[in-house]
């Protein structure tokens, strides 16, 4: 497999109020025309916050099922469902989101503050997500807010066993306020840490955005981008759109000479298998 840089988009979250963010993809056709354009660009996995027809967060299967079927009809992306929500969903709604089978799914490896409000991730939800995930060959993404948290993934594997497609992937999530920050110090200190033969992936969060790109890509890391974690492209200046979010993470990574992987690249770094192709 050629050398690459793994770009993921995550462009909503369950933060941001659309009135507030008017170029929040939200609706169904907004986060297909975003996933199509940011794939054109060199995206390969759309991380999804589903929102409702009120452009709330939402857990609710049929519409969750209804925007992976949207994504997957109009392009080739990873879909991967995050499985966090908003900080005020219950396990059980969490859970659910596995029904809706996507490619994979985002894992949270501990509870964090999350500014004033506090993301709960106890451990007993950290296994029964692992182990639910295992049993319906989905990936999961390992989400990790703070450096312990990595000897948490260290357990859940010796206890509960490799993921599915046999390949560990993590997310760094960095510059939450309450969690590690979005520093080069910070990244590297995850890094000894990490399960053997794991890929990492960072997210940088609000300012600190550009420096965890570039932070991760001189380390051998990947990257993921969008407005769910950065509403600015620079000082005073918003971001327009996800696409260019992904367009400058993409022109980092061909700087760095390890160009974005393609959807196909990215299915087989994470042990994804092709989608099959259902006769019409």
């Amino acid at each position: 497999m050629r050398p690459g840089t793994l770009v993921t988009l995550a462009p909503t979250g369950a933060e941001s109020a659309k009135a507030d963010v008017p170029a929040l993809p939200v609706t169904v056709d907004e986060v297909v025309a975003t996933a199509r354009d940011c794939q054109a660009l060199g995206a390969a996995v759309l991380h999804l916050h589903v929102r409702g027809t009120d452009t709330r967060p939402t857990l609710d299967l049929p519409r969750v099922r209804e925007v992976v079927a949207a994504v997957r009809e109009a392009t080739d992306l990873v879909v991967q469902l995050s499985t966090g929500g908003a900080v005020t969903d219950p396990a059980e709604a969490r859970l659910a989101v596995l029904d809706a089978a996507p490619d994979a799914a985002s894992l949270s490896l501990g509870t964090v503050n999350f500014g004033r409000d506090v993301f709960y991730n106890p451990w007993d939800l950290i296994v029964e997500l692992h182990t639910q995930m295992q049993q319906r060959g989905i990936v999961p993404e390992y989400e990790v807010f703070d450096l312990g948290q990595l000897a948490t993934l260290a357990r859940l594997l010796d206890r509960h066993g490799t993921p599915h497609g046999g390949h560990v992937h993590v997310d760094l999530v960095m510059g939450v306020p309450g969690g590690m920050p979005g520093t080069t110090a910070a990244l590297a200190a995850c890094l000894p840490a990490l399960p053997p033969g794991a890929t990492f992936a960072a997210t940088g969060v609000g300012r600190t955005s550009l420096p965890v790109m570039l932070a991760a890509l001189s380390a051998g890391g990947h990257l993921r981008v969008g407005m769910e974690d950065t509403l600015t492209y620079a000082p005073d200046e918003p971001v327009r759109d996800n696409a260019q979010l992904v367009a400058r993470a993409a022109g980092l990574a061909r700087i760095a000479q390890r160009p974005p992987l393609t959807p196909s690249e990215a299915r087989q770094l994470l042990g994804i298998p092709e989608p099959v192709e259902v006769p019409r």
